[in-house]
């Protein structure tokens, strides 16, 4: 089964608030499996535009994924950060067909 993906692009406005809804978001992610696969660090834009950070959760698969974005805990969490940043989130089923050389 693929799994499922958070892919967020983030600018934050209040760094010392934003940490509440960091604290608050570990929350829905221990009880959803997420897994950081990027959290912030050195990144090259090489097409179009970003944000100042950017995130990757994984998931043990899409629905899961959106589970947790919908649950009571991470809308709780969600509240938190909407004042204190701007971002972009895209939910999506990762891919575990053939890869290029495989057959």
């Amino acid at each position: 089964m693929a799994k499922g993906y958070w892919i967020a692009h983030v600018d934050i406005s209040d760094a010392e608030a934003y940490g509440k809804y960091i604290a608050a978001n570990a929350i829905p992610f221990a009880k959803y499996g997420a897994r950081f696969l990027v959290r912030g660090g050195d990144y090259g834009v090489k097409e179009g535009a970003t944000r100042d950070k950017q995130v990757v959760l994984e998931f043990a698969d899409y629905a899961t994924a959106v589970a947790c974005y919908e649950s009571p805990e991470y809308q709780a969490a969600l509240e938190l950060r909407t004042d204190v940043s701007v971002g972009d989130l895209v939910i999506v089923e990762g891919y575990d067909g053939p890869q290029p050389g495989e057959s």
